[in-house]
């Protein structure tokens, strides 16, 4: 046996194990030692640890509770009368999880792993409408004394066809319980691994929660952003709480006012647009106040400052948009009318997005749509399909005159389509707006903040300021406000 031969030039390749390979790893360490739930899809997942071999020390049980009766029995009913939910992911999980300490004494089995693995799909229906979706999850321990950890995901399939959707489920299964036990150090490459011998094509993952001591030091939004930075999904979203939710489940059926904005950091422009569109929002046709969800959208193009992401910057201004009680939307739309094609998959309520009025005029730019087959046209007609409204926030003009909807400048080619939105009243100006703040600008205000000057707090909504001072966000040091003092 000579030595493995290198050539010049030869780049390092990241050695990426196989399905089976990584099965065969679980199954032959002798403490790892768990339960296989999987309903909707057949037992894929499991199957793969029966063919890799040495899947006796592994394998506690393996089933597939399919009857809803049966499953009812097992795991109790759910409320909603649902079966794809996390609620039943959890429930599962929890309920495996117990049977084996139950089962298994701790004196006989001192350093036996427990896990519990399931997964509740449903795959493509007959008529093929409906593509399919699923939660997914693992429930583990790293240490036999330790607490259990939690990772619980929700996918959903881009083929159209059933039996390719029950491999898919089983590749990522395999993937998620290798990833709990190899890579639980590193929760971001543990991520990109849940998509080895996957393609995008095939599947989208568009939450992901860790929970656990091994990830109590995770911020789940932060990997709700390696999501849609990683190509894995096009929007995730989180609660003022700061937990990722399911964007289907958050806007289904919902009214949605959406304001997009770099939010960096939020100011009292921000608040006075948001609270008086909003009001003008609850007062048009149809619209519920219990049934109305208002967004704050930041597009990844926004967090991309110099080509990379910035993830320091994108938690301040998670941060402050959750204290302010706001759900957020991070998604990787540079354009408006993708917001509302995305939105539309889940709601067919009004919807309304209010903006500045330099926002609108960048809309009426035809550049942004060359890709388009049907180019503006089409744009527009996504965007302003049915029931949706721009609530238009005026701009201070160079000459100090104000701009509304009324005396915008769009491009002479734009003029006439301008106009046919505005009669039709799809553009409707904000009228009782707070004259004395249009002077302030998120990026004035940043770069007081990180270059230590005074007087930018009034600028923000009250108790901002103080939250980025605690937590010293954008750039804030108290240093440097000390610096700038003795200077002047």
């Amino acid at each position: 046996m000579g030595t493995e031969i290198k050539l010049k030039g030869d780049k390092v390749i990241e050695q990426i194990p196989s399905i089976k390979d990584k099965a065969l790893r679980i199954n032959l360490n002798e403490n790892i030692y768990g339960t296989f739930a999987e309903i909707g899809a057949g037992q894929e997942t499991v199957r793969h640890f029966f063919r890799s071999g040495g899947s006796s020390g592994t394998i506690a049980k393996a089933m597939s509770a399919y009857d809803k009766d049966f499953s009812d029995a097992v795991y109790g009913i759910e409320g909603d009368g649902r079966y794809v939910t996390e609620n039943r992911l959890k429930k599962m999980l929890t309920f495996e999880g117990e049977l084996i300490e139950e089962r298994l004494s701790r004196e006989k089995h001192p350093n036996k792993l427990f896990f519990s693995y399931a997964n509740t799909v449903a795959t493509i229906d007959f008529a093929k409408q409906f593509k399919g979706h699923g939660w997914v999850g693992i429930r583990y321990q790293i240490e036999p004394d330790e607490a259990y950890n939690e990772i619980i995901l929700h996918i959903r399939f881009k083929e159209t066809d059933a039996r390719l959707q029950q491999e898919t489920l089983g590749i990522l299964g395999v993937n998620l319980i290798y990833g709990a036990f190899y890579k639980y150090n590193d929760p971001k490459r543990l991520l990109r691994y849940l998509y080895d011998h996957l393609d995008k094509d095939q599947l989208e993952i568009d939450t992901i929660n860790f929970s656990g001591p091994r990830f109590a030091d995770v911020d789940n939004r932060l990997m709700s952003l390696q999501l849609v930075k990683n190509g894995m999904t096009d929007a995730v979203m989180f609660n003022p709480e700061g937990k990722n939710v399911l964007p289907a489940a958050v806007l289904y059926k919902k009214n949605l006012l959406a304001f997009r904005g770099s939010f960096r950091p939020v100011t009292n422009v921000n608040l006075d647009m948001y609270q008086k569109s909003l009001t003008m929002f609850l007062e048009e046709n149809k619209v519920e106040k219990d049934n109305t969800l208002v967004v704050f959208e930041i597009t990844l193009s926004n967090l991309r400052s110099d080509g990379e992401i910035d993830e320091r910057d994108f938690m301040d201004r998670a941060e402050l948009l959750c204290s302010l009680g706001q759900t957020v939307m991070i998604s990787n739309f540079q354009e408006y009318y993708k917001v509302v094609e995305y939105f539309s998959n889940y709601t067919k309520a009004r919807m309304g997005l209010a903006m500045g009025v330099n926002n609108l005029v960048d809309i009426f730019d035809e550049k942004y749509y060359r890709h388009l087959s049907g180019g503006i046209l089409e744009a527009f007609g996504k965007l302003f399909y049915r029931d949706m409204k721009v609530f238009l926030y005026p701009m201070l003009g160079e000459n100090g005159e104000i701009i509304t909807s009324d005396n915008l400048k769009v491009h002479p080619r734009m003029k006439e389509l301008y106009k046919f939105f505005k009669f039709n009243g799809k553009v409707v100006d904000i009228k009782d707006y707070d004259p004395n703040i249009l002077n302030v600008f998120s990026r004035e205000v940043l770069k007081m903040i990180s270059q230590g000057k005074t007087g930018w707090e009034p600028m923000l909504p009250s108790g901002v300021a103080e939250i980025i001072k605690e937590h010293h966000l954008f750039g804030y040091h108290p240093e440097k406000e000390l610096e700038q003092n003795t200077q002047e």
